[in-house]
C-alpha cells in the first residue's frame, strides 16, 4: 500500500483530505475533464485538417497559388482574435454550460461546410467564422480549469487538456492518410473533402454530450450528479475568490490594466506562442511534401511524431510545474527558451534530412507553454474572477494579433524548404521568452511579499486600488524592522 500510494502522489499528486473531497473530485474530473479533452481535440482535429488537406490534394484541386494558404490561416487567426475577450465576458454572463457546447457546435457545422467549397476565398470566409467560435475553448476551458481545481491541481489538469488538442493534430494526419487511402474519389468525393466531414461527424456529438454533463462552474452548477453538500465543497475547497463571476462593470479596467499581471503574462504568451512556429505553420508537411522524396501517406503520417513529442513533454513539464507551483513554472520558462533556441539554430545551420527531422520535432516541446503559462497566470490571479476571464482571453488574443503577420513574413509556404528569415525569427522570441519569463518571476516575488504582508495583518490588497509606491515603502520598512522579508 505504501508503494502504491507513492507512486499515485508521484502521478497524480497528494490525495485530498477526505473521502467526500476526493469523491468529489473524481466526479470533476470525469465530467469537466473529459468534455474539455474532447472539445480540444475536435478543435484541433478541425483546425489541423486544412494543412493536411492542402498537402492531400486540395491545393491542386483548388488551384492555390503563393500564399494563399497562409492567407486563410490569417483569415481565421483573424476571427479567432476577434473572438477570445468577447467569449470569456460572455461567460461571465451566459451559463458556460450553454456556451461552450453551442460554439463548438457552431464550428462543426463549419467545418462541413468546408467539405463542399470551390475556391480558396470560400475557404477564408469559412475559416474567419470558424476561428470565431473556436475562440470559446482555449481560454474558456483554462478559465473554467481554474474555478474547479486548487493551484496544486490544474498543472496536471491543464496538461492533459492542451494534450488533447495536440492529440486531434495527430489524429488529422493519421485519419487524412487512412482516408486518402481509403475514400478518394468514393462517390465523386476527392479524399480531403471527405476529412473534413468526417471531422464534422466527430465533433458535432461532443458538442451535444457538453450540453447533457457539462457541470457550469461551482458557484452555478445544477448538475444532478453533484450533491448539495458537494457543490459547497467545490466552492470552500478553493482559494477566496475576493471578487466572483459577473462582476464586469468599468472597474474591471482598473483591475486588469492597473496590475502588472494583465502585461507581463500577455506579453509572456505572446513570446512562447511565436515559438510554436515551425509547428503551428505546418512546415514539417510542407518540407516533406517539397522535397518530393515522400508518399502522401508519409507526408500525413511522419509529421505526427511532432505534436507527438509535444504531448510528452506537456504531460511531463504540466505535471513538473504541479510539484511546486511557484517555483517549476518559472523554471519551465526558461527551459522552453533553450529548446526553442535548438529548434532555431538547427533550421538556421541547414542541416543534413536527419537535422531537419530533430529540429522540427525538437519545437514540438514549445506545445508546453499552453499547460504551464496559463496554469501560472490562473494561480496568481484567481481570486477576481472576471480578471482572471479577460488575463487568459487576452494572452491569446494579443498573441494571435502578432502570429497573424509574423507567420506571413516569416514562415509562409513560399519561404520553404529553409525559412531563413523564420529560424532567425525563432531565435530572437526565444531570447525575448527568457526576457520576459524574468519579468513573470519578478512579479511573482514581489507579489508573495505583499501576500506575506497581508496575512502578517498589515492589510491591503495587492490587485484593487493598491498603490506601487506605498507597497514598496511597505515592504522596505519590513525589511530594515526585521531583515529581508522571507520568500517562499
Amino acid at each position: 500500500m505504501g508503494f502504491l500510494y507513492n507512486v499515485r502522489k508521484a502521478v497524480w499528486g497528494e490525495p485530498a483530505a477526505t473521502k467526500a473531497e476526493r469523491r468529489l473530485i473524481v466526479k470533476i474530473d470525469a465530467f469537466i475533464l473529459t468534455y474539455v479533452c474532447l472539445m480540444y481535440w475536435v478543435n484541433y482535429l478541425d483546425r489541423a485538417n486544412l494543412n493536411n488537406a492542402y498537402v492531400s490534394g486540395m491545393r491542386e484541386d483548388l488551384g492555390f497559388v503563393g500564399t494563399q494558404l497562409n492567407q486563410i490561416n490569417t483569415c481565421f487567426y483573424g476571427g479567432y482574435l476577434l473572438g477570445q475577450i468577447p467569449n470569456n465576458l460572455i461567460m461571465q454572463k451566459i451559463s458556460p454550460r450553454l456556451w461552450l457546447p453551442m460554439t463548438c457546435f457552431c464550428w462543426g457545422l463549419l467545418t462541413l461546410g468546408t467539405a463542399f467549397v470551390h475556391h480558396p476565398w470560400e475557404i477564408m470566409v469559412i475559416r474567419f467564422f470558424q476561428g470565431v467560435f473556436e475562440a470559446s475553448c482555449f481560454v474558456g476551458v483554462q478559465w473554467i480549469l481554474g474555478s474547479w481545481y486548487k493551484p496544486s491541481e490544474i498543472g496536471k489538469r491543464t496538461a492533459i487538456f492542451t494534450s488533447s488538442g495536440l492529440a486531434g493534430q495527430m489524429f488529422s494526419g493519421i485519419m487524412q492518410g487512412a482516408i486518402y487511402r481509403n475514400l478518394n474519389g468514393r462517390h465523386g468525393f476527392a479524399g480531403w473533402r471527405w476529412l473534413f466531414v468526417i471531422d464534422a461527424l466527430i465533433t458535432i456529438p461532443v458538442a451535444f454530450f457538453g450540453w447533457l454533463c457539462f457541470p457550469d462552474t461551482p458557484e452555478s452548477t445544477q448538475a444532478k450528479y453533484l450533491s448539495t453538500e458537494e457543490r459547497i465543497l467545490a466552492t470552500e475547497r478553493l482559494p477566496e475568490v475576493k471578487v466572483v463571476r459577473g462582476k464586469i462593470g468599468l472597474t474591471l479596467i482598473k483591475r486588469v490594466l492597473g496590475t502588472w499581471h494583465w502585461w507581463a503574462f500577455v506579453t509572456l504568451w505572446i513570446a512562447n506562442s511565436n515559438t510554436e512556429m515551425f509547428s503551428t505553420n505546418g512546415n514539417y508537411q510542407l518540407w516533406m511534401r517539397g522535397t518530393g522524396d515522400y508518399s502522401i501517406e508519409q507526408v500525413n503520417y511522419v509529421p505526427t511524431s511532432q505534436p507527438g513529442f509535444g504531448i510528452v513533454c506537456t504531460l511531463l513539464l504540466g505535471w513538473y510545474s504541479d510539484y511546486n507551483p511557484r517555483r517549476n513554472r518559472w523554471q519551465v520558462g526558461y527551459l522552453l527558451t533553450i529548446t526553442a533556441i535548438i529548434s532555431g539554430a538547427l533550421m538556421l545551420s541547414k542541416p543534413s534530412a536527419a537535422g531537419r527531422f530533430a529540429a522540427f520535432i525538437i519545437n514540438g516541446a514549445q506545445f508546453a507553454g499552453q499547460t504551464v503559462m496559463f496554469a501560472w497566470a490562473n494561480d496568481l490571479t484567481r481570486h477576481d474572477d472576471a480578471k482572471r476571464a479577460v488575463i487568459m482571453s487576452s494572452m491569446n488574443m494579443f498573441s494571435v494579433a502578432i502570429y497573424m503577420w509574423w507567420s506571413i513574413v516569416f514562415y509562409n509556404a513560399t519561404q520553404a524548404p529553409d525559412w531563413h528569415d523564420g529560424s532567425i525569427a525563432m531565435l530572437c522570441m526565444a531570447a525575448f521568452l527568457g526576457v520576459v519569463n524574468t519579468w513573470c518571476l519578478w512579479g511573482q516575488k514581489r507579489q508573495e511579499k505583499q501576500e506575506r504582508l497581508e496575512g502578517e495583518g498589515h492589510g491591503g490588497s495587492f490587485d484593487e486600488g493598491y498603490d506601487p509606491e506605498k507597497v514598496d515603502d511597505l515592504v522596505r520598512g519590513e525589511e530594515k524592522g526585521r531583515g529581508r522579508v522571507a520568500v517562499e
